[in-house]
């Protein structure tokens, strides 16, 4: 058995060795373009869509799948082959639909403010493991009348610390499944070397770096990996990717109440955002609450503050709305609430498959 959506191309030819040719062009249609099981490819005979049931395994075994009272988001929670847990998130707007996924199960980075980070690390996802969350969100998003065409690295785990497999994940999406580059979105706490590799990429991808402070000292204590690679270093990784790319730089911000949110933090931020040929664009985050971390996000009232701070210094700065956190589905809070089981969107009990 292979799990379904690791095989290339090439690979499933093989392993289809003795079917017509065009059985293959059939079957990557029906995975990638199509969204649909084996036994939903109607274009195959019976034999081969129960061989493929039988051979080309699901990597992801849904635990629970949990909807926002709004209907607007999303979460589900996998089991994969070994036992470990991941988690994906849908998000639906007016004019978009973006799924979050996770590249690695845990989160190696240590943030001591984000759910995932205090879990600690189990393993990096395989290729399958990353496609087939996109391949789910988009088959959901399908039945409710709208198109994915958004894939953001945001969920759990560190995309550049598993940037081999994050590359061939993105190919796949590109190439098979259609989406474009340029509605796809890495992001990291500051891996060094990772965005140097992102560099060399043929795809011009967004790069999205998790600053949360823009100072050495600060950032030190709220994101550990700067003690390796500090901000002059991820700075001048950033200005090489933007001279290759010619693609936006974000920085997302975790406003968190006392810590980050002063004034000379905002002048500190605008110095950085400043320094790069295009102006860096600044997504602030108020803060989610776990379990885990006592600090509390900046009230409303000062986000709006620190967003106008910035304008002021002449920064590109929005206030992402949050998502999900009813359903433990918002930044820094997946892997934060015990999984339930909840009624999905036909209002039945359990899981949907």
């Amino acid at each position: 058995m292979t799990a379904r959506y690791t095989p290339t191309r090439d690979e499933l030819a093989a392993a289809l060795e003795g079917e017509p040719r065009y059985r293959v062009d059939q079957v990557w249609d029906g995975l990638y373009r199509q969204l649909v099981e084996p036994d939903q490819m109607t274009n195959l005979p019976a034999a081969l869509r129960r061989r493929l049931g039988d051979e080309l395994t699901s990597s992801l075994s849904q635990v629970v799948r949990r909807v926002s009272d709004g209907g607007d988001t999303v979460k589900y929670l996998w089991a994969l082959d070994d036992g470990s847990r991941i988690e994906t998130v849908l998000m639906l707007y007016p004019d978009r639909v973006t799924v979050c996924v996770s590249s690695q199960a845990g989160c190696a980075m240590g943030c001591g403010f984000c759910a995932t980070g205090q879990a600690g690390f189990t393993r990096h996802l395989s290729v399958g493991e990353i496609v087939e969350q996109v391949v789910v969100a988009g088959r959901d998003a399908r039945a409710m009348g709208r198109r994915l065409a958004n894939v953001v690295f945001m969920g759990m785990g560190e995309p550049l610390a598993n940037e081999p497999t994050v590359r061939a994940a993105v190919e796949r999406l590109h190439g098979a499944i259609g989406l474009s580059a340029r509605h796809i979105t890495i992001s990291t706490v500051g891996i060094v070397p990772g965005i140097r590799s992102l560099t060399a990429w043929d795809l011009p991808v967004n790069l999205a770096v998790s600053l949360h402070a823009a100072n050495d000292q600060l950032r030190d204590e709220l994101v550990p990996i700067n003690r390796r690679y500090p901000l002059e270093q991820l700075m001048d990784a950033c200005a090489s990717y933007l001279a290759a790319k010619g693609r936006r730089l974000s920085f997302e911000w975790a406003l968190i109440d006392g810590v980050n949110d002063r004034a000379n933090d905002a002048k500190e931020l605008s110095r950085w955002c400043r320094r790069f040929r295009l102006p860096a664009h600044v997504n602030l985050i108020p803060l989610n609450p776990t379990p885990g971390y006592p600090t509390v996000g900046s009230p409303p009232e000062r986000v709006r503050e620190f967003r106008d701070l910035l304008v002021g210094l002449g920064v590109n700065a929005t206030v992402r709305r949050n998502r999900g956190t009813d359903i433990d589905a918002a930044c820094g809070q997946l892997a934060a609430g015990q999984p339930v089981t909840l009624k999905d969107s036909r209002g039945t009990s359990g899981s949907r498959r």
